[in-house]
C-alpha cells in the first residue's frame, strides 16, 4: 500500500487509491456496480479468500463506499450495498473498462456492454449516449453482456 501521509506532495489520486487502488478492492465494486450484495455472490464471482473478501469489505464499509445492512431474506446475515459515495465511482470504472477494452479487447467483443438506461444508446468513454447525446450519470447506465463474455457468464448476467 501506498504510505498514508503525502509530506512531499498533496495528491487526490494517491489518496483515493489507498481506499480503491487494489485489484480485489475494484473487482468487487465492479460486482457491486452489477448488482452483487451478498459476501458469497462475491466470493464465488471473484474466486477471492474469505479473509481477503472480508478486509476489503470492511475497508469500503468503514470508507463509507459501501453500506452494510440487514438482509431481510436471511436474518443476521448482512447485505453490502453502494452507498451514494459509492456509486458515484461507477462513471471511473466504467471509463476504466472502456479503456481496456480499447486497448486489450477481447477476440469476440466487450465482455460488458454499457448502454444508457434512459434510452437504450451506447455509452462512448466520455460518458455520453450515442443515440440521445446526454451525459449519462450514476445509476443511468445497464451494463448486459456484450459479445465477448464467457458463455458460462450467462447465469452471472446484471441485476440491473
Amino acid at each position: 500500500m501506498l504510505q498514508r501521509d503525502y509530506p512531499d506532495q498533496v495528491c487526490s489520486i494517491a489518496r483515493s487509491l489507498e481506499i480503491v487502488g487494489e485489484r480485489w478492492t475494484l473487482l468487487i465494486l465492479r460486482d457491486a456496480l452489477l448488482g452483487l450484495t451478498r459476501f458469497e455472490e462475491f466470493q464465488e464471482s471473484l474466486g477471492i479468500a474469505s479473509n481477503v473478501l472480508t478486509n476489503r469489505l470492511k475497508l469500503l464499509c468503514d470508507e463509507g463506499v459501501l453500506d452494510r445492512v440487514p438482509d431481510p431474506d436471511r436474518p443476521g446475515r448482512p447485505k453490502y450495498v453502494l452507498t451514494e459515495k459509492g456509486n458515484e465511482l461507477g462513471p471511473a470504472l466504467i471509463v476504466l473498462m472502456k479503456w481496456g477494452d480499447r486497448h486489450y479487447p477481447t477476440p469476440g467483443g466487450p465482455p460488458r456492454l454499457t448502454l444508457h438506461a434512459g434510452c437504450g444508446g451506447s455509452i462512448g468513454p466520455d460518458l455520453r449516449c450515442d443515440r440521445c447525446g446526454e451525459q449519462v450519470r450514476p445509476g443511468e447506465i445497464e451494463l448486459p453482456l456484450g459479445p465477448g463474455a464467457p458463455p458460462a457468464s450467462a447465469a452471472a448476467a446484471p441485476r440491473r
